[in-house]
């Protein structure tokens, strides 16, 4: 027995397991302790008890029951709320972690379990040579998909053994100092900018770090398609419910992955959050390029995103004749000629994407003279008249407004309509083959959103309009200096699609040595034989056929960003005062509440017009002020509130960026923006 003053009155045992490898060792360990006791003491008397001879830095105290880590080490044993019932783990912070890339390929590496997500995240990808990382996040895989995957690995004869990256032999707590979150205009380039490959000047830096030259090639470059009997064993969403399903597993930025119940060796997807790829250049982001090009594709193969059939050949054309063909083509690692460069560079200045409303200077226009549009169009209301009665009007486009007129000569006069287009959807009506050049607006009204139609007769007639309400519904004028970026961009996506038949192009569809079906989703597999779409997609390439690598790839992300549906994460929600579910529609500049049965928009609400916003966190409420006395409250039914929370927040973060920025993001300003009470 032990006298109860050689260990003082308020002296009590402290049980804690050590996570250690040492078999002959006991695991558990009790100590006598006092409540003042600070957390590096008790590590410091149980690292002395251990008597293992070994590096504990990387150790750190576990609290089982509170589900969180004690890393405040001056802190008192009091202060932190810890007594004698409680089950404490001396664990490394550092452990293995399986991620699924964009491209379906798996690394393992070594992740912090107790930073937050927001700064593991940020240490993975300099692991990976990924800029931006605010841009990323990690994703529990959706139930559904689960369960595919778990019948097709019961169903399958042979065992399936996943290729899988290995980067375990550096710990990514160290960084890399090659790799920087953002660069300045001496930065040496990392990336030729038209392969993809390293550049030869940071070879060495590569053998350096586990990220070596092959291993950067895995990540830079695509490999061949998978085969459509894998396409269909993979989990596709068929209905909004089924898409909202994608979204409901991002994990928390502001707590630890094992706070959040992530444990050693699990496997999480690495992927793009939010839809704003801020300064994109192709010889620094060969691999972000890349993972953004490969999260597209595989949104569309697996159909996580609606588009045309027009559509759909140009990706095929554009992904399974041109990418995978030049990343197996030893001449895509020739050197490149000056004008290629400029070619490249000028095609990443269409792909920028910057959150509207987040500099408030962009709204005030230092011009005097706002340009205006005046042409023929002919207006369709579909909900008044029937789709035939199409009636040529004289329209007027000014500031973020459509008039339109009797006439040319009654334009002096009032308009027969004055339609405003701030904060409405604008969705393009478009078959290039058939002609018609079509612009789709969906315009807030009380009771939902007003739908009017516009024909226009020709690609520039089109371009301009489109530009135009683009802007507009954005609060913008065409004085903006995205205006002309914004026309040049519709119209090379327009020429794109505007392919003829060429007898040479279609010869000969079966000298191709791909599948074409590989290269377009089950939908069209199932529409087509592989002939047919073979032909189809020969002709699609005639327009994409003279484009490098890093180009191919930088228009198939700018043909996605220029789908209806891109950038919107869907949930289900249950608006205050409703009795049936919506879905809400988060994207990098509004929200858009859409009918979950029909999937037509009802409402949109733009994050410029934003004043402020908050969590009920008792009863899970999401409440948004907009300007004009708007009020909206709902409750999120297929995830947790904090995940649209943090999506508005994460999204107003992003627009604080400049590219004048060489400092460090403020990782401070992200938590408060996103972080909410928790």
């Amino acid at each position: 027995m032990t006298s109860s003053t050689e260990y003082g009155s308020h002296s009590w045992e402290l049980l804690v397991t050590v996570d250690h490898q040492h078999e002959e060792v006991q695991k558990e360990f009790v100590l006598r302790v006092t409540g003042d006791l600070h957390i590096g003491g008790v590590m410091l008397k149980l690292v002395e008890q251990i008597k293992i001879p070994q590096d504990w830095s990387d150790y750190a105290l576990w609290w089982e029951q509170k589900k969180c880590w004690l890393l405040k080490t001056h802190w008192t044993l009091d202060k932190c709320g810890v007594q004698a019932d409680a089950k404490l783990f001396f664990t490394t912070q550092h452990k293995m972690l399986r991620l699924r890339l964009p491209n379906m390929k798996t690394v393992r590496l070594k992740v912090s379990f107790s930073s937050v997500v927001f700064k593991a995240v940020s240490d993975i990808c300099k692991i990976l040579n990924i800029r931006r990382s605010e841009e990323l996040s990690l994703l529990k895989q959706s139930e559904d998909a689960l369960k595919k995957k778990k019948k097709k690995d019961k169903n399958s004869k042979e065992p399936v053994t996943e290729d899988i990256l290995n980067l375990c032999d550096s710990p990514v707590s160290s960084g890399l100092s090659g790799s920087p979150g953002l660069y300045s205009k001496t930065m040496t380039p990392t990336y030729d900018p038209v392969s993809g490959t390293p550049a030869s000047s940071t070879i060495t830096w590569f053998s350096d770090s586990p990220l070596t030259e092959q291993n950067c090639s895995i990540l830079a470059l695509s490999h061949p398609n998978c085969s459509p009997e894998t396409l269909a064993e993979m989990y596709q969403p068929r209905t909004l419910a089924d898409k909202a399903k994608l979204n409901a597993g991002w994990l928390d930025s502001s707590r630890s992955l094992m706070e959040q119940g992530i444990l050693e060796d699990d496997q999480l997807l690495l992927r793009f959050k939010y839809y704003t790829f801020f300064d994109l250049n192709p010889k620094y982001d060969a691999v972000r390029i890349n993972q953004i090009y490969e999260q597209a594709r595989w949104a569309i193969l697996l159909e996580e995103i609606d588009c045309t059939e027009e559509e759909m050949l140009i990706f095929a054309a554009l992904q399974a004749y041109h990418v995978s063909k030049l990343s197996l083509s030893s001449e895509a690692q020739d050197s490149t000629c000056e004008s290629e460069v400029d070619e490249v560079e000028a095609a990443l200045s269409n792909l920028e994407v910057t959150l509207e409303g987040g500099n408030t200077s962009n709204i005030l226009e230092d011009i005097t003279d706002i340009p205006k549009l005046a042409d023929n169009l002919r207006l369709v209301r579909p909900r008044k008249l029937s789709l035939k009665a199409i009636k040529p009007y004289w329209f007027v486009f000014k500031d973020t407004s459509v008039s339109y007129f009797k006439n040319k000569e009654s334009a002096q006069g009032e308009p027969i309509e004055k339609l405003n287009l701030k904060g409405c959807e604008v969705v393009p009506d478009v078959n290039v083959a058939a002609k018609k050049f079509g612009i789709k607006l969906l315009i807030p009204v009380a009771d939902g959103m007003n739908e009017v139609y516009l024909r226009c007769e020709n690609e520039n007639q089109y371009a301009r309009w489109m530009a135009a309400c683009v802007l507009a519904s954005k609060g913008k004028t065409m004085a903006d200096s995205s205006y002309h970026p914004e026309v040049h961009k519709i119209l090379s996506f327009l020429k794109m699609k505007n392919w003829t038949m060429s007898p040479q192009a279609v010869s000969d569809p079966e000298s191709i040595d791909m599948k074409p079906e590989c290269f377009v989703s089950l939908r069209y597999t199932k529409k087509y034989k592989p002939k047919q779409l073979a032909a189809r997609i020969l002709e699609a390439h005639q327009n994409v056929s003279q484009m490098t690598l890093v180009e191919a790839k930088l228009r198939f992300i700018q043909a996605w960003q220029s789908l209806p549906e891109f950038g919107l994460s869907y949930y289900i929600v249950r608006f205050k005062g409703s009795k049936k579910d919506d879905v809400l529609g988060v994207s990098y500049n509004r929200l858009i509440r859409i009918d979950i049965a029909t999937g037509d928009p009802i409402t949109t609400w733009r994050f410029s017009n934003m004043k402020q916003w908050n969590v009920n966190w008792e009863i899970r409420q999401v409440a948004i002020e907009f300007d004009q006395n708007v009020f909206i409250a709902f409750t999120c039914l297929s995830a947790d509130c904090k995940i649209i929370h943090e999506y508005i927040g994460g999204y107003i973060f992003l627009s604080t960026r400049s590219k004048d920025q060489n400092e460090t993001l403020d990782e401070d300003l992200f938590h408060k923006l996103t972080g909410g009470q928790e």
